[in-house]
């Protein structure tokens, strides 16, 4: 139990619960991804939780992944595999709940999402002795579980720069060379403030190689970029990440849009000799007016979406493709839209709508916009609404995809509160 917080000369106290933090987070300068979830059993014991289990979400996003340590799990325990679509944790996963389960002799596991930011990392399950104590004494308990999940949730995503145990537990299937390299470029396909929230999706998980996004956001403005190389395989990736290195370099140094769409032509051309190409769509956001501004270079027209449908296709003249130094001497063109607060853009690759069925027919735009706009309008957060429509997007060609596929959709003035439990 806490004790008071001051003693009898009125000095303030650390309570139990700050010293097990204190515990928590000076341990964690000495662990690495793996020593984590010893270090989490310890702080859950002495807040009255145990047994506690992290279950970190795979990259499709189709299972919950038991995080253990290399010890294995403990004595009578068997942690399976979690389906995000068929277990309550994967519902508390789908929608970003706080949920509880009923167990024997009175007690409950709690599942608290697993949160990086806005990005969904999975789940945390605690055990409590009864239903009561989690929102007993003005809700204290929920308290620390939530403050434990986030925590929890950024010391995995820290230590996982300096181990490839996370990572490889995330996996479910052999990862190829090209799509290792896409993923560690990748920032992560989920943010939001309270003027913007940003969701992407990628696949073929595993082997993708030629697709890419990325995005930075500012004090006032949030750029964007969608890229798709020709082919697939090393080559293909080898050219996206030249185009993401080239477009973050420009983004940094302050470049406007055109300029930096320049200079990713420059150095892809430079690099390729004119041999490679990819198309790409370059997009800022004005975060306080809501002005959207975009140059294409040869890649598909994203949509502008409100009040539940396509408002419009956003057109501009395209340029050339990126590496084939039709840029260098001509001024590219540039849109521009006005965005009201609640409006949604979405950038997509041309192995989105392009996709067929073993029968030939297209996944098609109509399908896409149908899906999005139908999984947001039912209250789904935005990383759900993406992963549904990759989910879709997969059975449709019936797990296979014939070429890469990207979505980045992107939304103005959005209910961040929705992203949080």
């Amino acid at each position: 139990m806490t004790r008071d917080h001051t003693d009898g000369s009125g000095h303030v106290r650390l309570s139990d619960h700050e010293r097990a933090l204190a515990r928590l987070m000076r341990g964690a300068h000495l662990a690495g991804d793996h020593d984590l979830p010893r270090l989490f059993e310890e702080y859950a014991a002495s807040i009255g939780v145990t047994p506690i289990r992290l279950y970190l979400v795979d990259l499709q996003q189709r299972v919950l992944v038991p995080f253990l340590g290399p010890a294995g799990p403990g004595k009578d325990e068997n942690p399976e595999t979690l389906s995000v679509d068929a277990t309550l944790a994967g519902r508390g996963y789908q929608r970003v709940e706080i949920l509880t389960q009923p167990l024997d002799r009175g007690r409950v596991r709690v599942w608290v999402p697993l949160l990086d930011g806005t990005e969904r990392l999975g789940m945390l399950a605690a055990t409590l002795p009864g239903a009561e104590d989690l929102d007993a004494h003005d809700g204290a308990m929920r308290t620390r579980l939530m403050t434990f999940a986030a925590l929890a949730a950024e010391l995995v995503m820290t230590k996982t720069l300096y181990g490839d145990t996370v990572v490889r537990l995330r996996r479910t299937a052999p990862m190829g060379l090209a799509a290792e390299t896409q993923w560690s470029m990748l920032p992560p396909l989920t943010f939001s403030n309270g003027q913007v929230t940003i969701s992407g999706g990628l696949e073929p998980a595993y082997e993708v190689g030629g697709d890419t996004v990325d995005y930075a956001v500012d004090a006032r403005t949030a750029h964007l970029a969608i890229f798709d190389g020709m082919g697939h395989g090393l080559r293909s990736s080898q050219l996206a990440a030249m185009a993401v290195a080239s477009y973050r370099n420009a983004r940094r140094t302050g470049q406007d849009l055109t300029r930096t769409v320049r200079l990713v032509d420059e150095a892809i051309s430079l690099s390729f000799g004119g041999e490679a190409f990819l198309t790409g769509l370059l997009a800022e956001l004005d975060c306080e007016s809501g002005r959207f501004t975009w140059i294409s270079a040869g890649h598909p027209a994203p949509l502008l979406l409100r009040d539940g449908g396509v408002l419009k296709e956003l057109h501009v003249e395209p340029s050339l493709p990126l590496g084939l130094s039709g840029l260098l001497d001509e001024r590219p063109s540039i849109g521009t839209e006005s965005l009201e607060p609640g409006d949604m853009v979405l950038l997509y690759s041309d192995g989105v709508v392009d996709a067929r069925s073993p029968t030939g027919q297209f996944f098609g735009i109509d399908r896409l916009v149908g899906l999005v706009t139908r999984h947001l309008g039912a209250g789904l957060p935005a990383p759900e609404t993406m992963r549904r429509v990759i989910t879709s997007l997969l059975d449709h060609q019936q797990g296979q995809l014939d070429d890469d596929a990207s979505l980045l959709l992107v939304q103005f003035r959005p209910d961040g509160t929705a992203l949080l439990p």
